[in-house]
Parts: C-alpha cells; sequence; structure tokens
C-alpha cells in the first residue's frame, strides 16, 4: 500500500506557500490565467510561487488561511500576510517591473471602491472572458513555479 496522501501536500511546501510569495488563481479562468501570464512576464525577481485554487496545494493553503471556500478572489501572500481582492492586486503589483509596479499606486483609493470594481469583475470574469476545462499548463522552465 501506498503510504502517499494526495490530499495535502508535502508539509514543507506547504509552509513554503504560507510564506511567499506566493499567487493562488483561479485556474479555470481565462482571465486568471492570463493574469498568471502577464505576471510570469513582468515580474521582477521570479520568486512567486502558483497554485489553482482547484489544486491540492491550493485547497490546503485556503484551509491554512481560514479560507476552504473562497471562489471569487484570488490570494497573494508574501511575508506569511494573505490578502485578498483589490489589495492583493496592490501587494503583487510591488513585485512588478516598472512601468506595471506603479500600479500599487492605485492602493491609495478607497478600498470600498477599488474591492467593489474588482467583485464586479470578478463576478463576471466567466462570462465576459470565459472558461477553460483545464488549468494553465506552465513551460518547463516555469514548471517548479506551480505546485498542484
Amino acid at each position: 500500500m501506498n503510504d502517499v496522501n494526495h490530499d495535502t501536500p508535502d508539509p514543507a511546501i506547504l509552509e513554503r506557500l504560507l510564506r511567499g510569495p506566493t499567487c493562488l488563481f483561479d485556474g479555470v479562468c481565462n482571465l486568471c490565467n492570463g493574469s498568471v501570464r502577464f505576471i510570469l512576464a513582468t515580474e521582477a525577481d521570479h520568486e512567486i510561487l502558483f497554485a489553482a485554487v482547484q489544486s491540492v496545494a491550493g485547497r490546503a493553503v485556503l484551509a491554512a488561511i481560514g479560507m476552504p471556500h473562497l471562489t471569487n478572489s484570488f490570494v497573494y501572500i508574501d511575508d506569511g500576510v494573505a490578502s485578498l481582492r483589490s489589495t492583493a492586486a496592490f501587494r503583487l503589483a510591488r513585485r512588478l517591473r516598472a512601468p506595471w509596479s506603479w500600479t500599487r499606486l492605485f492602493g491609495v483609493l478607497p478600498i470600498g471602491l477599488t474591492d467593489w470594481l474588482y467583485d464586479r469583475l470578478a463576478d463576471n470574469r466567466y462570462r465576459l472572458f470565459g472558461k477553460r476545462d483545464l488549468c494553465l499548463v506552465p513551460s518547463p522552465d516555469q514548471s517548479r513555479r506551480f505546485l498542484n
């Protein structure tokens, strides 16, 4: 009998994901997959790890941060702090190359406004951008940064 538990990631991997920088995203959402490809192309230090919320690793992280049923926001974790919605986007923007990193300056806007805008987009992402049957398949050189 195989003792490997496929319902939870290795504890060391989970610890690394909870420390960050980590981006949890909707793996079947075309907008979300496009956003991940954009992050990969524009991030400055190539340190962010990625996991789809539908994956074992993604579900384990969501459970560990007390949000096991979260489906309508991406999660960004950095320095052990988990952020959601527009706050997550603004915190992640700090890791992008200029001029994209400058988008973090929108974080000075009222969070009620930026989260409202985020929620409108999140609630309509499938209708506006569609969805796919399979999660994003990274290139071989990016695969070490994607955890299932």
